[in-house]
């Protein structure tokens, strides 16, 4: 072993256990592990919350729209989806219909978004059906209302599980859709359009916003409703890979030509992730300052340990230690407490972020509180993702801090005159 490591290890711990400077070196540890285990913990959550958030937009929306300007109404949409399933990186195509309507049942009042969807397809380019708790994109076939088979058969029509919670309707029930665009002229005004739809099934894909105001049926029920002829609002695609999506976007929309275009959910979301990264750069800055706070500990050891270790830094270079080994001595001081606190900071931080649903649920049954409120996090649980990319960062970051603390009291001790440390010895 070198002896500048040698004897940087032994500096770390006083032979008095009780000065001022082993209990700083301690403080100095603890600092940095706390500033890496925030770090991990918070990085992690956020990495989880932009994760979860793209999967849960992209199981239920598509990667790809594409629509029409002026009118905004895609005639021949058989031939439009043709059209695009030949585009290279393309996985699947959808027609659907897009209006806002009221949902009335016996039980509730609620808006939503209608959309329609054709029930064949709909599956190659979303994640609808995986998201069914009750029923099937079968069932939005015309059948009976349960109980009532005398009545004539009713369109299906799939709620989203907080929207069924809201209405008071389960499966088989009968809601009313009403729109409020062109149903007719009255002495009044302008009268609603309405018709009655059967509950076909209840789907959750674990975000909020969709679960509370989003309500599928069949193309032909909606186009009949909206009295759209044969046309569709646009059309759904589904990518090999959605991060080509821009790539394939120009694609679609060369082979379509004007009026057509097409919109990548990049640019649907744009401000929704651009935000949350920029909202992840700000926390990991905000955070880092505890790891630098901690460095101050550092610079404070390594400043006490060259008062009290002048003699024996005299003596060192009285034998022939030079300047540069010195250095080396307090620079292996420093970056070992910083490697153990980055240590102590990844085994907490890791330990915290894999177990953080045990924990957060624990906390919410002593307090009494819901700490992850569906309604503003427009996800049901706290998610959570370490990133290998985020993790060397965070490490990076702790160890070139640690690093910078160590130079400064290094080089004074790197400095010191032994005849004038030990004139007074």
């Amino acid at each position: 072993m070198p002896y500048e490591l040698f004897i940087g290890l032994r500096y770390l711990r006083s032979r008095r256990p009780s000065t001022l400077v082993s209990f700083i070196t301690v403080i100095s540890t603890l600092g940095v592990a706390l500033g890496v285990l925030a770090l991990i913990v918070v990085i992690a959550v956020m990495s989880g919350f932009e994760r979860e958030l793209r999967e849960k937009i992209l199981g239920t929306k598509s990667h790809v729209l594409v629509l029409k300007a002026g009118d905004g109404m895609l005639g021949e949409p058989a031939r439009i989806v043709q059209a695009v399933r030949a585009v290279p990186g393309v996985a699947a195509a959808s027609p659907f219909t897009l209006h806002q309507v009221m949902l009335v049942s016996a039980r509730g009042v609620a808006g939503a978004v209608l959309q329609g969807i054709d029930p064949a397809s709909k599956g190659e380019v979303g994640d609808l059906a995986k998201a069914l708790r009750l029923g099937s994109l079968a069932d939005l076939a015309p059948a009976p209302v349960a109980g009532r088979d005398r009545e004539a058969p009713l369109d299906g029509v799939l709620l989203g599980r907080t929207l069924a919670f809201t209405l008071g309707v389960t499966v088989g029930e009968p809601v009313t859709v009403l729109s409020p665009l062109g149903g007719g002229i009255s002495p009044l005004g302008v009268t609603p359009r309405l018709k009655r739809f059967r509950v076909a099934g209840v789907f959750s894909v674990g975000m909020h916003e969709y679960d509370s105001g989003l309500a599928y049926v069949a193309i032909p029920a909606a186009q009949q409703f909206f009295r759209l002829g044969e046309a569709v609002t646009g059309v759904e695609v589904r990518l090999h890979d959605f991060w080509r999506a821009g790539e394939v976007a120009e694609a679609i929309q060369e082979r379509l030509g004007p009026p057509h275009y097409a919109r990548t959910w990049m640019q649907m979301y744009q401000p929704l992730f651009s935000a949350l990264r920029l909202e992840k750069i700000t926390m990991f800055v905000i955070l880092v300052m505890i790891v630098v706070v901690a460095s101050f500990g550092i610079v404070s050891t390594l400043s006490m340990a060259v008062v009290e270790k002048r003699k024996e830094i005299a003596i060192l270079k009285a034998m022939g230690a030079t300047a540069g080994s010195i250095l080396k001595v307090f620079l292996v001081k420093g970056l070992v407490i910083g490697l153990a606190g980055t240590a102590l900071g990844v085994a907490g931080g890791l330990s915290i972020t894999f177990n953080l649903d045990p924990i957060v649920a624990f906390l919410e049954r002593l307090l009494g509180v819901r700490a992850f409120p569906a309604e503003v996090y427009f996800l049901d649980r706290l998610p959570h993702q370490v990133n290998p990319g985020d993790l060397g960062t965070i490490l990076l970051c702790s160890l070139a801090i640690a690093f910078l603390a160590t130079v400064y009291p290094a080089l004074q001790a790197s400095r010191l005159d032994p005849v004038e440390a030990m004139r007074y010895e």
